[in-house]
């Protein structure tokens, strides 16, 4: 996640154009390549911890995660997604996982604006890259 905001620089309040790009890449499609980059991470963990039932199932919870209000400053929502993250892994709470993830999903869809076809698009594009990497001893 530090890279995704790194990436994006929201926080380089001196900066007038935001946001660094790969060769051959905008800034957004970078972003979101490093979103999904931790996207995968997230999905990891809830896999290790099974905590994959707090993953969202439900249309009804996306659609709800999608008419949040947009932030004007990520920082203290970056912190509380730290936060949560923190409490999860250091108190094993699934709750705070679920709330970090949740908080997570509105950062790409809301707060970056990403579709949910974007995402999906790209979380596969970069699944692919992952599975070269391995099979060539990455």
């Amino acid at each position: 996640m530090a890279e995704m905001a790194n990436t994006s620089e929201w926080f380089k309040v001196w900066k007038t154009h935001r946001g660094k790009s790969d060769t051959d890449k905008t800034p957004r499609e970078t972003l979101l390549y490093e979103y999904v980059d931790a996207m995968d991470f997230y999905l990891l963990i809830s896999n290790l911890k099974n905590w994959n039932h707090f993953v969202l199932d439900s249309e009804k919870d996306l659609e709800k995660i999608k008419h949040l209000k947009k932030e004007d400053n990520l920082d203290k929502q970056y912190l509380a997604l730290k936060r949560m993250l923190f409490d999860a892994y250091f108190n094993h709470s699934g709750e705070s996982f679920n709330h970090s993830w949740r908080l997570f999903l509105k950062f790409g869809l809301v707060d970056f604006g990403y579709t949910e076809e974007e995402i999906e698009a790209a979380f596969n594009d970069k699944n692919k890259v992952n599975l070269e990497r391995q099979d060539n001893n990455y």
